[in-house]
């Protein structure tokens, strides 16, 4: 069994409505276990920092980590970019190393400066030594006769980019072409999380915690040769 962590914060529904339907297509691959995890005001604490010891020990437990957020003026949503700065704790000591990571971002306009979003993540993911997988679809609507509703309308790589209506609800936005898309984007993670699994016994994670990696470099380029990590 795999585990698929679906990490997501919202700002009116609509993105956790995406989190939902990239749930649903992860389910669909056997062998998945799929979570929806959401980030809330609730967990800022005092100091303005986000804090949530029970949210990291369900993400340290995750094979595959997909991180979502709306996209406002230009960028993530300022309470997922407080998560991700709460990061700082795994990535010293490389507890997310190897885990499978992607993303998805909506916002009100078709492209909405979106794919910052995705690179904030996948940057993110990147420090924190994971394996970034890409959406997989080709794209759509870039035909005469394609729709405003095609499979990956938006034409998004990076990671999966939908769209809501700033007049629509959490309930009819985004449309059925994005919601179909996040299913797909669901299972292609589930699906790369389970090939990268099989081999997870044979290649377990080599992770240096940032003590020991300054250690090493104290020590000289000898002492990085003694080991095969």
């Amino acid at each position: 069994m795999t585990i698929v962590a679906i990490v997501y914060s919202s700002g009116r529904g609509h993105t956790r409505t995406v989190a939902e339907h990239v749930k649903r297509g992860a389910e669909e691959v056997a062998g998945t276990c799929a979570e929806l995890i959401e980030i809330v005001p609730a967990q800022i604490d005092s100091e303005g920092r986000w804090r949530d010891d029970a949210v990291m020990s369900r993400l340290a437990a995750a094979d595959a980590i997909v991180f979502g957020a709306p996209t406002y003026m230009g960028s993530a949503h300022g309470l997922f970019k407080l998560f991700l700065e709460a990061g700082i704790v795994p990535w010293r000591s490389q507890e997310w190393k190897d885990k499978i990571a992607a993303g998805f971002t909506n916002s009100g306009a078709r492209s909405g400066d979106k794919l910052v979003t995705l690179q904030q993540m996948s940057i993110f993911a990147a420090q924190m030594g994971m394996m970034w997988v890409s959406a997989g679809d080709l794209p759509g609507g870039n035909y005469t006769d394609g729709g405003f509703t095609d499979v990956n309308v938006n034409g998004s790589w990076l990671g999966l980019m939908t769209q809501s209506l700033n007049d629509g609800t959490a309930e009819n936005a985004p449309h059925p072409g994005d919601r179909l898309s996040a299913e797909r984007f669901g299972r292609r993670v589930a699906r790369a999380t389970a090939r990268w699994a099989v081999g997870a016994d044979q290649f377990p994670s080599q992770r240096i915690d940032a003590q020991e990696n300054r250690r090493r470099n104290l020590a000289g380029i000898d002492e990085w040769r003694q080991f095969d990590d």
